[in-house]
């Protein structure tokens, strides 16, 4: 690819798969992803347990390496500079990663070290972080005393810390009540509409991504099988069907994935994780 291209790329794209692959023994979590994440905008990653959603955010954030296809990040490449990619990103991951025995500030305060905000500048990064998810008030007090969806605002201010310019989010709701969610939600908007900043989210709640997403794909056994908008998509459907029904993105899905959507729930430790994690944050 040229260097011409490359900048012209860094400029509209946030992200770029193109034949992404990765295997787990003989099991293909990933296979042969083609995906583009326009700059600013907010694009969710849909699909049940063992699609493939997670495997494919990791390559995205260098936590597992790009053996087969290509992974570029605002025209970095993930697999042979990924220290760059790094750089560019923040990432909220399913599993729990505030610290009980913190504070909400000391919470967020290490994460600017890990990512090595210049020392004279981390008090004042660390608030803006706190303030942008609503924390200021509470930011002295331990985080074994936050509520869910508090816990889940302040792993928001950890991954928002360093400034990134693409936020990865990967099922940032989960196991969260529906005003807590929204909560959630309502400041991921903030932050975006305040610094441009893309947002890459893996959901399973059909109704976040219809409210809050750009556009969304669906994934399912490794492939993306529709990409659009969601009005696009819903649009779709009910044009193919031709019967008047007005259908959600959850009907979409369901559509796509044909009657192996309720037979791929995933494998045992996926289902273990996900509990684990919504018994943590609820």
């Amino acid at each position: 690819m040229s260097d011409t291209t490359d900048r012209q790329e860094a400029v509209s794209c946030a992200v770029v798969c193109e034949g992404l692959c990765y295997s787990f023994g003989e099991t293909r979590a990933v296979d042969e992803l083609d995906l583009s994440v326009e700059a600013g905008e907010i694009f969710g990653l849909l699909g049940p347990n063992g699609a493939g959603k997670t495997t494919a955010i990791r390559c995205v954030t260098t936590l597992l390496p790009v053996r087969a296809g290509m992974v570029r990040v605002f025209g970095r490449d993930a697999a042979t500079d990924p220290m760059a990619v790094r750089r560019l990103l923040g990432y909220v991951p399913q599993q729990l990663s505030a610290d009980a025995r913190l504070t909400g500030r000391e919470n967020v305060s290490l994460f600017a070290r890990v990512f090595d905000v210049p020392r004279r500048e981390r008090a004042a990064r660390v608030a803006q972080a706190l303030e942008a998810v609503g924390l200021a008030d509470v930011a002295d007090r331990m985080a074994a005393t936050f509520s869910g969806g508090m816990i889940r605002r302040l792993e928001l201010a950890q991954a928002l810390v360093s400034a990134p310019r693409l936020l990865m989010l990967d099922e940032p709701t989960i196991g969260l009540d529906p005003i807590a969610r929204t909560s959630v939600w309502e400041h991921i908007q903030a932050v975006r509409a305040a610094t441009g900043m893309t947002v890459l989210v893996t959901t399973h709640y059909m109704d976040e991504a219809d409210q809050y997403c750009d556009r969304v794909a669906l994934m399912h056994q490794g492939r993306v099988r529709a990409i659009g908008t969601p009005e696009q998509l819903t649009r779709d459907l009910r044009d193919r069907r031709g019967d008047g029904s007005a259908p959600t993105l959850e009907d979409v899905f369901r559509d796509v994935a044909g009657s192996g959507l309720d037979e791929e729930g995933g494998e045992f430790r996926d289902v273990r994780r996900t509990r684990n994690t919504a018994t943590r944050v609820g």
